[in-house]
């Protein structure tokens, strides 16, 4: 019995080591690209890493991977950051200026933006799940992770409400677990959620 139980927090030690060292690797990584450049690949090697984890590959040599994904990636990552970034901020722009209009349509025109912005946070949950277990071109980045999301509106709005509480409530009342757990644990959570649909579109993507 005790034996099981020293098993147990052994295992757990290994997970909450392993969490955390992959979550400071996302941040060095991030940081290492000067934030704007780093953070796309960064987190594409982050979910490679977790997709290993959840297909059985536990003992993965963490760094290796992540910098062979990151180093790989970089390019074609940051191209659709940057498509990302312009879109976000054309959506910023837009609103700023829908703002400053009084009229009835101006505000109605405004809500649809905000509309926008919660289908573009949609598709950055489903985008690094599916960009890290399927080869496709660029274009078709920007297509399939919100045709999946949209297909599974219950999976989408579970993941971003656990994924919004929990970091709420963390940040409350251990800010400090976010920069050792944040990441990682979330990718956890988005790749073990996400990749239960992937088996519908293997053929189609």
């Amino acid at each position: 019995m005790m034996a099981e139980v020293a098993r147990g927090y052994y295992s757990v030690a290994i997970w909450i080591t392993r969490f955390a060292y992959l979550n400071i690797l996302w941040i060095l990584f991030t940081m290492a690209g000067l934030l704007f450049f780093g953070v796309m690949p960064a987190t594409v090697a982050m979910f490679a890493v977790v997709r290993k984890w959840q297909r059985g590959e536990e003992e993965v040599r963490m760094f290796a991977v992540f910098w062979e994904i990151y180093r790989q990636e970089f390019w074609k990552a940051n191209g659709l950051g940057i498509i990302l970034f312009a879109l976000g901020y054309l959506f910023s722009v837009q609103f700023q200026i829908l703002g400053a209009q009084s009229a009835l349509v101006y505000q109605m025109a405004q809500f649809s933006v905000v509309i926008a912005f919660a289908l573009l946070a949609v598709f950055l949950v489903y985008l690094f799940p599916v960009y890290v277990h399927f080869k496709l071109r660029t274009i078709q980045y920007l297509k399939w992770p919100l045709i999946i999301a949209i297909v599974h509106p219950i999976l989408t709005v579970f993941l971003l409400v656990c994924i919004g509480a929990g970091g709420y409530l963390i940040f409350q009342a251990f800010p400090a677990v976010l920069f050792f757990f944040g990441g990682s644990l979330s990718a956890y959570l988005i790749t073990w959620g996400v990749s239960k649909t992937f088996a519908k579109y293997e053929a189609a993507v």
